[in-house]
């Protein structure tokens, strides 16, 4: 731009309002990233080449609702289902109740439905021959400094045993390594217990299970297979809902909480916040040098002129913030993932992300600086150097 140094000395012009004023957006733009991480980390949730072809199918009611054992074998009979499997919810925390686990009792055959599931054939052993038996995801032992061979005391927040104690406890025999890093956040941390253990020993269960977990022989034929499930059971007392694996958790999430309202909520906040910030500075900036620009326009700048070089001051403010608080996002991120434990899979600040942070940028930039612009476009000379 031909008057590029104009621009830029105008807007350092007062350098703490405008320091501190770059500092605001770089906040906002390094929670914008950060944030639209989260919500993209959530909506690709289930979202893998195995788990194209498995189904999970849970009660229509309601997810704490469980479902009958025998369920299993008329599953299976259906045309175009490969293997059906089954697992429960057990809410386990270690040692404080903050420490939550995802912690599921599962049948004998569940990870032949979860290729992307690496367990050694000796710990698979292990785990079918012992009673008390668990498997541990590798971040999971790693952040509880867990392994093979330990016994390890796990408390449920919903199922107590026979005893009415809700302390359970479990010996490792087997570690599980995610094939896929990448989607291995949560494979990586979760605790695997033997079903018939946790249905024998807690007195609220009684041969039901959570949900169903099917593989299809053709993901082409996914929707007619998960209509044939749900028919199984229509019109009965255990009416079930039958999800590709994606739907299904995304479903699960939402249970929890809308990530996207929440992100969205968030950023709708701070942006308006920041463009009140903004736009004050602008106008202050703008006011200060009302005789400067009339200067110009003396000298011979045309109303266009000084249009543009207000607004280019605007989008440029914007521009360098947003684009420093994007870029410690991105450098962010890795050390946030890592610093989890593996709790948190974020992806880095992809092409998506750039391409919405500069609109929001060019948006806000453009509206910040419409007004002073259009005000020193509009600027009377001669009231201008008069001081009127």
């Amino acid at each position: 731009m031909k008057y590029l140094h104009l621009v830029w000395a105008s807007l350092f012009r007062r350098k703490t309002r405008t320091i501190l004023t770059l500092v605001s957006i770089i906040a906002a733009f390094l929670l914008f990233g950060l944030l639209d991480a989260v919500r993209t980390s959530f909506s690709q949730a289930g979202q893998s080449a195995n788990g194209a072809e498995r189904l999970q199918t849970g009660s229509k009611l309601s997810f704490i609702q469980t479902l009958p054992i025998a369920l299993q074998q008329q599953m299976e009979q259906v045309p175009g289902v490969k293997k059906v499997t089954y697992a429960n919810w057990f809410g386990g925390a270690y040692q404080d109740p903050h420490n939550q686990v995802f912690s599921f009792a599962v049948a004998p055959n569940y990870l032949d439905l979860y290729p992307e599931v690496a367990v050694s054939d000796a710990e698979r052993k292990a785990f079918a021959e012992t009673r008390t038996g668990a498997l541990v995801g590798e971040r999971l032992a790693q952040r509880f400094h867990w392994k093979v061979g330990d016994k390890i005391p796990l408390q449920s927040t919903i199922f107590p045993d026979r005893a009415g104690s809700k302390n359970w406890s479990f010996d490792i025999v087997g570690i599980l390594h995610a094939t896929d890093k990448k989607s291995g956040g949560f494979f990586d941390q979760m605790f695997l217990l033997h079903w018939k253990y946790f249905d024998d020993t807690t007195p609220y269960n009684r041969g039901t299970a959570g949900w169903y977990v099917s593989r299809v022989a053709d993901v082409n034929q996914a929707d007619r297979v998960a209509k044939a499930i749900d028919a199984l059971s229509a019109n009965s007392d255990h009416e079930t809902r039958t999800q590709t694996e994606q739907a299904a958790t995304a479903n699960w999430m939402k249970q929890l909480a809308d990530i996207g309202l929440i992100v969205g909520s968030i950023m709708g906040a701070v942006f308006f916040t920041l463009l009140l910030l903004s736009g004050n500075t602008m106008m202050q900036a703008v006011r200060e040098r009302t005789s400067e620009l009339a200067v110009l326009k003396t000298i011979g700048f045309s109303n266009r002129s000084v249009l543009a070089m207000v607004l280019a001051e605007s989008l440029l403010l914007l521009l360098l913030g947003g684009v420093i608080g994007l870029a410690l996002a991105t450098a962010l991120i890795p050390v946030v993932s890592a610093g989890s434990g593996g709790m948190l899979n974020l992806p880095v600040v992809g092409a998506d992300s750039w391409v919405l942070g500069f609109a929001l940028m060019l948006l806000i930039g453009l509206l910040v600086g419409a007004l002073p612009a259009s005000s020193a476009m509009r600027l009377n000379i001669v009231d201008a150097l008069a001081g009127r």
